[in-house]
């Protein structure tokens, strides 16, 4: 029988809708451009910081912290093409003013990215 029916033919009906912090938001996507971000409401009123386009990125360098500005995204480890979008996500390696960095952190979630210079 097609999906959502009975044996009988007769249709099931759902016994309530979805609740608005049962539905999905907007999926959201650091890419490398000029710095924009955006505030987010999340549930009990907090607001939360997401990063949509950046060029710079706070990076590790053994001890010291500097901020560098990123060129270019040379490889995603969850997918090749996501590194052609030149999408910042945590695990993508970067070539910053200071060196090749992998992201440490969750862009989208923390409204910054931090990033481990590789030697």
């Amino acid at each position: 029988m097609n999906a959502g029916r009975k044996v009988s033919g007769g249709k099931y009906h759902a016994n309530r809708k979805s609740r608005l912090y049962e539905r999905k938001t907007q999926e959201r996507h650091a890419v490398l451009g000029e710095t924009k971000k955006k505030h987010v409401r999340a549930r009990g009123g907090v607001y939360r910081s997401t990063i949509l386009r950046t060029n710079l990125a706070n990076v590790l360098d053994g001890k010291k912290m500097q901020q560098a500005e990123i060129k270019n995204v040379a490889e995603t480890p969850q997918n090749k093409f996501l590194a052609r979008q030149n999408r910042l996500m945590k695990g993508a390696l970067i070539e910053t003013s200071l060196g090749k960095a992998r992201i440490t952190n969750r862009p989208t979630r923390e409204g910054m990215i931090n990033a481990v210079l590789i030697k």
